[in-house]
């Protein structure tokens, strides 16, 4: 072989390592871009889930701090796996409304065995939600507490009780509740209001892929400036001029949020900040963020005949109240009829499948 010919060789070959060179960086760029998708995935992933944790963990550790366990229910805290549930419910109630939680007792909420078959087969948990009077350990307290021991289902929170502090109650409701039950979704409801659970919990299921949700029945309702009337504002002045209105929020006698929202509201409850009306916080916390507000006339029916119309045309409510009550309209002595006229079949629970 001659001289030139050899020459030629060698450059082909310099050639040729200069493309694998060049290949072999391609080839490394590329798997590091691929890393780094993939291992800012799996941080983000990690993020959301030690969020969680933690916001599960600092109720705990609140709670106990406090010595305020609640109603027996934190040994599913010390389980290494806790439970998945579809929905807890909480129903806001006060020291005076006795009369009021029997009457839901005997009407749309389950007892006994069957409050712990709804339960276990269907994830629902259903708890009144209370915390404790301004002279913790009183008579107001020991009442609850017998009524505790009789019914085994309440939920005691760290909170003193008061009507200008149910913004306060919200935050602490929900902060507690993620912290012990591991739920797609945390609903409050008041305890003059009528539900029926199997439409609640299939309203509910048609959004449980959505990561951010806020349910109710929305409304923007006039800022009221002018001191003594009822659901004054005092701080008006930060909604713009005199006569205009609040944003969109889910009106206070039923709603719903994601386990997402719930554990933001834990990790920020202290920085929240606190309206007058506890539906108008609970908006307030979500403006800024991706949440999703689904705006449900279902769950604001009027007492009969309105929600009797409806469930005879097949529509059938979520939740019945009388808007001037702002509430069942002694709720006490009419739930039941409600209950006759517009609840749900008594197996729709049961045969439904959330």
């Amino acid at each position: 072989m001659s001289v030139k010919s050899r020459g030629w060789g060698a450059g082909e070959v310099a050639t040729r390592n200069v493309i694998a060179r060049k290949w072999a960086l391609l080839l490394c760029l590329g798997s590091f871009c691929a890393g780094m998708f993939f291992t800012n995935r799996m941080l983000n992933k990690t993020v959301s889930d030690l969020e969680t944790k933690l916001a599960a963990a600092r109720g705990v550790h609140e709670s106990l701090n406090n010595d305020n366990p609640v109603s027996g229910n934190l040994k599913t805290i010390n389980q290494p796996s806790r439970r998945k549930y579809f929905m807890v419910i909480g129903i806001n109630t006060a020291f005076s409304s006795r009369k009021r939680r029997d009457s839901v007792r005997m009407t749309w909420m389950p007892q006994g065995e069957n409050a712990k078959k709804l339960e276990e087969e269907k994830g629902i948990v259903i708890r009144f939600v209370i915390g404790h009077s301004s002279t913790s350990g009183g008579i107001l307290d020991k009442a609850i507490e017998a009524e505790e021991l009789m019914h085994r289902d309440f939920l005691r929170l760290d909170h003193v009780e008061g009507y200008m502090e149910l913004s306060a109650k919200t935050k602490t409701y929900f902060s507690t509740a993620v912290a012990l039950w591991d739920a797609d979704f945390y609903v409050k409801v008041d305890d003059d209001v009528h539900v029926n659970l199997a439409t609640l919990g299939m309203t509910l299921a048609r959004h449980r892929m959505k990561p951010r949700v806020y349910i109710g029945c929305m409304k923007s309702g006039p800022v009221l400036a002018r001191k003594g009337v009822r659901y004054h504002e005092p701080e008006y002045w930060k909604f713009g001029e005199v006569g205009n209105k609040y944003f969109r929020h889910a009106t206070g006698q039923l709603y719903a949020i994601s386990k997402d929202l719930a554990t933001y509201i834990s990790i920020n409850q202290h920085v929240l900040h606190k309206y007058a009306n506890e539906d108008v916080s609970l908006g307030s916390w979500f403006i800024g963020l991706d949440v999703e507000h689904v705006d449900d006339k279902r769950i604001c029916c009027g007492t009969p005949p309105d929600c009797e119309w409806k469930a005879q045309a097949g529509n059938i409510c979520v939740a019945t109240f009388d808007w001037r009550c702002s509430g069942i309209c002694r709720s006490v002595e009419r739930i039941m009829e409600v209950h006759q006229r517009c609840g749900e079949d008594k197996n729709a629970l049961w045969r439904a499948s959330f």
